[in-house]
């Protein structure tokens, strides 16, 4: 069921925007954007995820194809702006987030109340880092929850920089081969790990440029592909884990690839069967 839809759209919108972070994993930086004269358009929201990638968030009360639409057509202003960009992380962010962003696979969220089947078809064929979802609301946005209705996970663009083109930044490029020079061990090992996180649930997998993330609407896991280990990342609470020398390790206050702030190192496939619970908790978690 889908509950009751918003009386205005702007209150849909200002429900997310203040609650961004814990609802969607994106950091809040603006509202209403304006793109200029020459573009003539307004961004809903625009944010910035755990592993750094742009996001737009586009929204209609009610069931609409326009929202996509909305949100393709103001990436292209994103990417053809990226100083704009930038400049609106350091101003909200701080400088030392801005060295963070990852161009290779801006990230659009269109929410509304419903979706046609040919919005869930086209998303699947998009080439582009799209999540259509659904809100449910009841009781005059008491009750509210968002559902991931369908999600792609697109193509790499042409680096973790900004574009510096307008042809480049539409030019796709290979996925980031995270097991390039990993021995045989280690390629298994991943397999094995692999497997478990997809198996947790509704799960997609995303290659970003540092790394592997795990996510349903949010991420909840991150791996990077290490010589003899492979690092996990998850987004608990450290004072809520017990901790482990040398398996689990508090990032807490810490530069690091990913999200999360427990490290989580696997080194066997005993490694991650111990590490299921932790692994469980983060994807219930979110």
């Amino acid at each position: 069921m889908n509950g009751e839809p918003f009386a205005l759209e702007s209150d849909l919108q200002a429900l997310v925007e203040r609650n961004m972070e814990g609802m969607l994993g994106v950091r809040f930086l603006a509202s209403e954007v304006a793109t200029g004269d020459g573009h003539g358009g307004r961004i809903d929201s625009l944010g910035l995820d755990e592993t750094g990638s742009p996001v737009i968030v586009e929204y209609k009360k009610d069931t609409s194809q326009s929202v996509m639409n909305q949100a393709l057509f103001y990436l292209d202003w994103l990417l053809d702006h990226p100083a704009d960009f930038r400049a609106l992380v350091q101003r909200v962010l701080g400088d030392g987030v801005v060295d963070t962003i990852d161009w290779s696979r801006p990230r659009m969220i269109c929410i509304a109340s419903d979706f046609t089947r040919y919005d869930r078809h086209a998303v699947r064929h998009l080439g582009q880092s799209m999540d259509l979802v659904r809100y449910c609301s009841y009781g005059g946005g008491e009750l509210f929850t968002l559902i991931l209705e369908e999600s792609s996970a697109g193509r790499s663009l042409h680096g973790s920089r900004p574009p510096i083109k307008r042809a480049a930044s539409r030019r796709a490029a290979a996925e980031v081969n995270h097991l390039a020079g990993a021995s045989p061990a280690m390629q298994q090992l991943f397999g094995e790990l692999d497997s478990v996180l997809l198996g947790l649930g509704d799960v997609h997998r995303v290659s970003l440029q540092t790394c592997l993330s795990y996510r349903t609407l949010k991420g909840f896991a991150w791996v990077i592909i290490q010589k003899g280990s492979l690092v996990v990342t998850l987004p608990l609470d450290p004072k809520e884990v017990e901790l482990s020398p040398g398996f689990t390790r508090n990032l807490r206050g810490l530069g690091h690839h990913g999200g999360g702030d427990v490290e989580v190192r696997i080194r066997s496939v005993g490694d991650i069967q111990a590490a299921s619970d932790l692994f469980r908790r983060s994807f219930h978690a979110v």
